[in-house]
């Protein structure tokens, strides 16, 4: 996935101007930054969900804005976890995850349990598929809201804050199931997130956004960020629990 020259925001707000960046196959990419410097933004146009105001996002080298055709193929290979899961209440587990099945496949009732039995397997809920989403914990509902963006065997993974709400046990076994997806599918991640844990524990590149410069200020890897960059700025976010830590001492 290919992002060149984009500008964007919302109503007459210019959030992002001139950002440009390549998402390599089979990485895990952070988007990081403050709050308010564009992350979501970035997110909402990279799925397709909002129209850059300028520039282009190409998947496998074409404009996903460039016809309905070739948006709507773009967004049949990705898959999308949210901070809640969204998961459907009125559903059991199960039926969450066979969703999207029913949507873009021709596969029987029969293929499409298997699959989404599957799917529930890998990541850990295949003794709750009959549950109520709403009777398992966050964790879970995370998890499940995973099987059911891993359910058409995605190119692309895309996670809002898959850590947000989790306790930090939680949140590392979250952390190292998206790994391990990532290993054993090829699979290629983009989260956004401000988990400095999840983002050294994980990520294999990071790219760092600033809202007063509407786009990207630092890309490196956590650990080149943490400890090479020169900008106050990206020093002052990855090296803030440090800074924390000997303010409470």
């Amino acid at each position: 996935m290919t992002v060149e020259d984009l500008q964007g925001g919302w109503g007459r707000q210019m959030v992002l101007d001139g950002v440009s960046l390549e998402v390599e196959e089979g990485e895990i990419l952070a988007v990081v930054g403050k709050s308010g410097c564009g992350k979501s933004t970035l997110m909402h146009h990279l799925l397709g969900l909002v129209k850059p105001w300028k520039g282009r996002i190409l998947f496998h080298g074409i404009d996903i804005w460039s016809s309905p055709e070739a948006l709507q193929k773009a967004r049949r290979r990705w898959g999308v976890t949210f901070q809640s899961g969204a998961l459907l209440g009125n559903l059991s587990i199960i039926e969450n995850v066979m969703l999207p099945l029913k949507e873009y496949t021709d596969l029987t009732d029969r293929q499409i349990e298997t699959v989404a039995c599957s799917k529930l397997d890998t990541v850990g809920l295949a003794d709750f598929a009959d549950s109520n989403p709403l009777e398992v914990s966050g964790g879970m509902q995370k998890r499940a809201g995973l099987a059911r963006a891993m359910a058409l065997d995605p190119e692309v993974l895309f996670f809002d804050e898959p850590s947000a709400g989790l306790d930090p046990v939680t949140s590392s076994h979250l952390d190292d199931l998206i790994r391990s997806i990532n290993r054993s599918l090829g699979t290629t991640v983009v989260i956004v997130t401000h988990e400095l844990a999840s983002i050294f524990a994980i990520s294999d590149r990071v790219v760092m956004l600033d809202e007063d410069a509407r786009g990207i200020i630092a890309s490196g890897t956590a650990q080149e960020l943490r400890d090479r960059s020169g900008d106050p700025r990206v020093r002052a976010f990855f090296r803030r629990n440090a800074a924390e830590e000997e303010g409470s001492s």
